[in-house]
């Protein structure tokens, strides 16, 4: 089988290629991709029978990518760190997908299935898989009131609700920071359900977007932007148990 490795970060393609040159000799590696966009370029002239892709990629994610891609005869496993969306998204449509730090036996395991699938022409759930990701963005805005009036977004577009007295900051992944007079309890009963989780009593945190967790009384998380936020004694339970079933 052919391949693309399309990830934002060097040490990640590059542990990624040795693992499958040594463990996985029948791939050919075609390329290695910085970017969504290097990625969709290189697909759309290589034509690959297999992709690489790590979902959280700065200017287009993974799954922008696919979006934009014309030529989708290709599997894909998803190369990711912890991210409860995507993974949810990904199992709906039974693709594949391996947790970073990638483990050679798990990777070895995905090589197999995609060259199985190959071999029957299974045909790939690209299709339906987008087309899955648009109605659960579409059931999944949420309306802020502002200043100007209502600005709307997806709660995948958040990474994490801080209190502010009688008011909320919303910190988005654009870097927008956006005020609006509710209390963080009050947003907390809108996206509990949406795979946040509130952390301790000044901070609700998107869970995909949970980079590492840094034990400690009650401990911190870093989110994907590199901001460390704590975690309340009371809460590091039910925030452990969360990353937990993932």
């Amino acid at each position: 089988m052919t391949a693309l490795l399309i990830d934002d970060e060097k040490h990640c393609r590059d542990v990624l290629m040795l693992l499958l040159k040594r463990y996985c000799p029948s791939v050919q590696i075609l390329a290695g991709c910085a970017n969504g966009q290097e990625g969709l370029a290189a697909i759309e002239s290589m034509h690959p029978d297999l992709i690489f892709l790590d979902i959280e990629m700065p200017g287009m994610s993974g799954f922008e990518m696919l979006e934009a891609c014309k030529y989708n005869g290709f599997r894909v496993i998803f190369t990711t760190a912890f991210n409860e969306y995507a993974i949810k998204a990904i199992r709906h449509n039974a693709l594949d997908y391996i947790l970073k730090p990638v483990d050679k036996d798990e990777l070895i395991r995905a090589v197999a299935k995609a060259e199985q699938e190959q071999s029957t022409q299974a045909p790939t759930n690209i299709e339906q898989f987008l087309g899955y990701l648009q109605s659960q963005r579409v059931g999944d805005r949420i309306a802020l009131p502002t200043m100007e009036g209502l600005q709307i977004i997806h709660s995948e577009e958040i990474y994490y609700c801080e209190s502010d007295g009688g008011y909320t900051r919303f910190a988005l992944k654009n870097g927008q920071i956006i005020l609006i007079s509710k209390t963080l309890k009050e947003v907390e009963d809108v996206l509990e359900t949406k795979g946040f989780c509130r952390v301790h009593h000044s901070y609700l945190i998107n869970l995909r977007y949970v980079q590492r967790y840094i034990r400690g009384d009650g401990g911190e998380v870093v989110m994907a932007n590199n901001k460390a936020l704590p975690v309340s004694r009371n809460k590091k339970q039910e925030f452990l148990s969360l990353l937990e079933k993932i």
